[in-house]
């Protein structure tokens, strides 16, 4: 098969706000690339831009007293194969607006992804957006007509900007891709990462159908359940919410009864797996039904760990045994306080976008990538035979 020519010199541009991920990212390319260098893997690894030692465009993003901003380049993009990697749920940073301190929200986000894509977008040869976290992902479907379809919205103003592809980690729900039919969406999944990250951390966790159950925490979830409870050939549970839809309480129908459809738990461990945790109400709630009914030990698997009720329920619920750990990937921004948690185990990414964004660049196929299914397999017949193996980097044994 002939080596594919790069598409242009990569260039990685990051909000402030996710930059040291970022520059991991960078990290890795240059070395995967650095090898290619030094073997003369291919004829393009001389091209000009093609091995540099920081992928990293310079670049700044200024804030005015208003709370207004804009996006500055201190470099040329002209021809480059441009890879915006942004969080829009990242909280870590503050703005000043008007003598007041402010913490910078999803809009806020998204608006400086806005300024940045305008800003390359007509200069860049090609411009890519890594948004690991959707912006508005949770309405991707109306439910009456009265309400606003923002992530629509959202991927139509960045395809009119000049955004040809956009990379999506675990969406909530995929039909978001209605959207921008013409635009290139691709939906890696976090799936291997997080099950290679659970094996190599707990060794206690047996992918055998008779001590380890999957289960779903709520009804829309079931595809996702069926997914991870399939490759590893392990039993699926779901919880049914029945809701009261005679009435809605802040926006939602409350929850009538909490219903378990799948075969007994007890003595068995649980892995509970969701696309996000967001306030961990949810989590806690399943994991206590769960423990009630005889399961052993439960462990919590996410692609997005939001906490955003903070972090007191669930030291409760793991101090008393009702969760062993919760593990998240590092695709969007965790506190220092959520780092430094036992119960918590980060999954590293990086590598992961490094070889996408190495693969996109030469227009390979990431079929293999995001379709996880081959390399999961392969990871749990090592598992079995006692070899685990992480194919994107070691991972060290912490429980």
């Amino acid at each position: 098969m002939p080596e594919l020519e790069p598409f242009g010199p990569i260039g990685i541009i990051a909000h402030t706000a996710n930059e040291e991920f970022a520059e991991s990212v960078s990290n890795i390319l240059y070395q995967k690339r650095q090898k290619r260098y030094e073997t003369n893997a291919n004829p393009y690894v001389k091209n000009p831009g093609y091995l540099r030692s920081n992928y990293m465009m310079d670049s700044s993003l200024v804030r005015f007293q208003t709370g207004e901003g804009k996006f500055q380049l201190g470099e040329s993009v002209r021809g480059h194969d441009i890879f915006i990697i942004t969080d829009i749920t990242a909280n870590n940073l503050d703005m000043n607006v008007s003598g007041y301190e402010r913490t910078f929200s999803p809009d806020d986000h998204y608006r400086d992804l806005l300024r940045i894509v305008s800003n390359v977008s007509g200069k860049a040869r090609r411009v890519t957006v890594i948004m690991p976290f959707v912006y508005e992902g949770r309405t991707v479907k109306q439910d009456s007509s009265s309400e606003s379809l923002d992530c629509a919205g959202a991927l139509q103003q960045l395809y009119n900007l000049g955004v040809s592809n956009i990379i999506i980690f675990d969406p909530h729900d995929d039909r978001l891709a209605n959207a921008v039919p013409l635009m290139g969406m691709d939906f890696p999944k976090c799936a291997y990462k997080i099950i290679s990250t659970l094996l190599n951390t707990y060794d206690s966790v047996a992918v055998d159908k008779n001590k380890t159950m999957v289960v779903s925490p709520d009804e829309s979830g079931v595809n996702r359940g069926i997914f991870y409870s399939s490759l590893m050939n392990l039993p699926l549970g779901i919880f049914y919410r029945d809701r009261d839809y005679t009435q809605k309480i802040n926006g939602v129908h409350p929850i009538k009864d909490y219903k378990f459809l799948g075969d007994d738990v007890q003595g068995k461990d649980i892995i509970i797996i969701d696309d996000m945790i967001n306030s961990g109400s949810t989590m806690l709630r399943t994991s206590r039904k769960l423990k009630e009914a005889g399961a052993k030990d439960i462990y919590c698997l996410s692609s997005f760990g939001l906490f955003t009720s903070g972090f007191e329920e669930i030291d409760k619920a793991y101090s008393e045994g009702i969760i062993k750990g919760i593990i998240c990937t590092n695709l969007i921004y965790r506190s220092p306080e959520l780092l430094s948690k036992e119960w918590y185990t980060d999954v590293k990414m990086e590598p992961y976008i490094a070889k996408i964004i190495d693969s996109l660049n030469v227009d390979e196929s990431i079929y293999s990538l995001i379709n996880s299914t081959t390399r999961i397999t392969d990871l749990l017949s090592q598992v079995r035979l006692g070899e685990l193996i992480d194919e994107f980097g070691d991972i060290q044994k912490k429980k």
